[in-house]
């Protein structure tokens, strides 16, 4: 029996590849159709020395001071597949596979090294060494998806701020990273690092010799030393989707924009945009970091599932933010399945009040396209007209803090627009 398609992307656009002074970022999260993200707000806090945080599975020590992030995150985990820091950073991560063997137990997710990562480092440099100290410390592992069947697997990492972008790849405890300066990137479910090496785990290639898999004389290329013999069937069809974002993302180079990034992430062709029997694109997100430190960070968020069916809305930190708990899930506590052992055996109804009034709406297109239709249309004029005041802002003939609570209002409106 086949695998079922398991894939996520991210993008990145640095000058000159973006058409504006602006750095790009995008992410598509794919996972089981029935994983609801949420999109949550945590503010900037401090913490008292010495304390324990509790991560999806493991404690580990806190720091004194976390920076503000917003995070879209699937509502069953502590950590999220993609999110933003008061600090104009941005991280996705990815699932692959490598020569080292997925360790059994418990460790941090992939996606626990998203948030920790955003909410500890204050540049894309600092929080790559944040996850990289993390993951050498207490390792990668553990269920990565809302069901009782085993699922595990390594991570790859693309880190972004106003100035530069990192990819970094991992193979348990092992890593490698890459920093990208101009011009555009994508990464997908694969190892896409060769020769070109910033910096690297060091013990990395002394275990690939000890265990054969380089002969410590020729070039060390880290995606060929590493990349599993058999890959699962996932990591194959990766590579179709990850030359087609690669091919939308140079169609654009030199134009690039928040809208673009979209088009990318809405792009089912190439399959970056998932909707495949119980698997699709549960989330996505864009966001805006100017070069320009003056001008705030944008970062765009649909909070329900296909993009191609959804609408991106804009979410700018303040000082005051206001809640935006109808894109928050419900909270089950110590009676959550995810924290008992053993895990996952029984099902909780996780839908917040968007992604409820959104299924309703897609129900709709398919019994009623004319209506479905026209609900959309408005919708994505109500997109435009955010991206039109995001730009007004970033041009400076709208102050920033007029747009505040945008996050707020267009949840607001899609909702209202639903019922």
């Amino acid at each position: 029996m086949a695998e079922p398609p398991m894939s996520c992307d991210c993008f990145v656009s640095l000058p000159p590849g973006s058409r504006d002074d602006h750095v790009i970022f995008g992410k598509n999260s794919d996972r089981p159709r029935d994983e609801v993200q949420e999109v949550v707000h945590y503010p900037a806090a401090s913490h008292p020395p010495g304390s324990m945080l509790e991560c999806t599975y493991i404690q580990i020590p806190q720091v004194e001071q976390t920076n503000a992030v917003v995070l879209s995150k699937p509502a069953w985990m502590w950590g999220a597949e993609m999110g933003a820091s008061d600090k104009g950073v941005c991280i996705g991560n990815e699932a692959v596979w490598t020569r080292e063997p997925v360790a059994p137990g418990e460790a941090l997710l992939g996606m626990d090294l998203v948030r920790l990562g955003l909410e500890r480092g204050d540049s894309a440099r600092a929080a790559l060494t944040v996850i990289t100290s993390l993951l050498e410390q207490h390792g990668q592992g553990g269920q990565c998806r809302e069901a009782p069947e085993p699922f595990s697997y390594h991570n790859t990492f693309l880190l972004v701020d106003r100035s530069e972008a990192w990819v970094l790849e991992t193979a348990g405890r092992l890593w490698v990273a890459q920093k990208v300066s101009e011009g555009v990137k994508n990464i997908s479910n694969q190892l896409t690092i060769g020769s070109e090496i910033s910096t690297e785990h060091p013990d990395l290639r002394s275990v690939a010799k000890a265990q054969g898999w380089w002969d410590g004389e020729g070039e060390f290329n880290f995606s060929q030393v590493f990349s599993p013999e058999n890959p699962p069937a996932r990591m194959e069809l990766a590579k179709q989707r990850y030359r087609g974002g690669t091919e939308l993302l140079q169609q654009h180079d030199g134009s690039v924009t928040a809208e673009v990034m979209m088009s990318i992430l809405r792009d089912k062709p190439s399959g970056i945009c998932m909707d495949s029997g119980g698997f699709c694109t549960t989330g996505s997100m864009v966001s805006i970091l100017p070069r320009d430190t003056s001008l705030p960070c944008i970062h765009f968020f649909t909070a329900t599932p296909d993009p191609s069916r959804s609408v991106f809305k804009p979410f700018i930190f303040s000082d005051c933010p206001t809640p935006v708990p109808r894109v928050v899930s419900p909270q089950f506590g110590s009676d959550d399945p995810a924290r008992k052992q053993p895990r996952f055996q029984s099902q909780v109804d996780r839908r917040h009040d968007l992604y409820k009034a959104h299924q309703v709406a897609l129900n709709t297109m398919e019994t009623n396209p004319d209506e479905g239709l026209t609900v959309y249309n408005i919708l994505r004029d109500l997109e435009s007209q955010c991206l039109s005041e995001i730009a007004a802002m970033l041009s400076g003939e709208i102050p920033g803090e007029e747009l505040g609570d945008l996050f707020f209002d267009c949840v607001d409106t899609e909702i209202k627009f639903y019922q």
